[in-house]
């Protein structure tokens, strides 16, 4: 199992490369809007009953009357992530997730709307104010500030990205020396962690975004 993701084909002779992390992450979205539209159909209360799950998971954090409004976000960010995790099971298609690139663009867009909803719950001048206070002390607290932003994408992206990448390796070591039965139960365990860290990612996301918007709660 190689690490980097690979050429599948080229656009625009050869300016755009397009890789199997790439085709993966569409056939993955193809799939979401297809599950998605057989639920809406035949099955809506399963939409609705997912729809409160993440509704009540970011009420634990922000409160049950600004719920609805991150949910949408939130939402989709768990269902993208889930599913980018758990694609790579399916053979022909890699994990969207263990390509550095797909974490770290998810990180940063949390890291974006984190202090999109902070400016709109709070208005631009009070959220930099809180971002750097006390005032007195600004030439000290918001560089660490900063640091502390930065450091927390960093984080996020290398927790989803290390933690994909070294469960699909680890199955893929045990597949090649055991037998079948032994390699189902770590298939198992790999959708688990895959589920597990979607789960994980969307709770940092809501907590940041909940320290974002808590001044304007109180």
């Amino acid at each position: 199992m190689g690490i980097e993701p690979h050429q599948v084909f080229t656009l625009f002779d050869g300016r755009i490369v397009i890789t199997n992390t790439v085709t993966s992450t569409w056939m993955m979205m193809l799939l979401i809007i297809a599950l998605a539209r057989f639920l809406l159909q035949r099955y809506p209360t399963a939409l609705e009953m997912l729809i409160d799950f993440f509704t009540d998971l970011v009420a634990d954090v922000v409160g049950e009357e600004t719920a609805r409004l991150y949910m949408p976000f939130l939402g989709a960010l768990a269902i993208f992530i889930a599913f980018a995790n758990l694609i790579g099971v399916i053979p022909g298609f890699v994990s969207p997730t263990r390509d550095i690139n797909t974490s770290a663009a998810l990180a940063v867009i949390v890291f974006f709307a984190v202090h999109y909803f902070g400016i709109n719950a709070k208005g631009w001048l009070n959220y930099l104010k809180d971002l750097a206070s006390p005032l007195y002390l600004l030439p000290l607290t918001l560089p660490l500030e900063l640091i502390g932003q930065f450091s927390r994408t960093l984080s996020l992206t290398l927790r989803l990205f290390g933690n994909i990448l070294s469960g699909e390796m680890v199955v893929a070591v045990i597949f090649s020396l055991v037998p079948l039965f032994v390699q189902l139960p770590l298939q198992g365990l790999s959708m688990f962690t895959g589920l597990l860290q979607a789960y994980i990612f969307t709770v940092l996301a809501t907590v940041y975004i909940g320290a974002g918007i808590e001044a304007n709660q109180a």
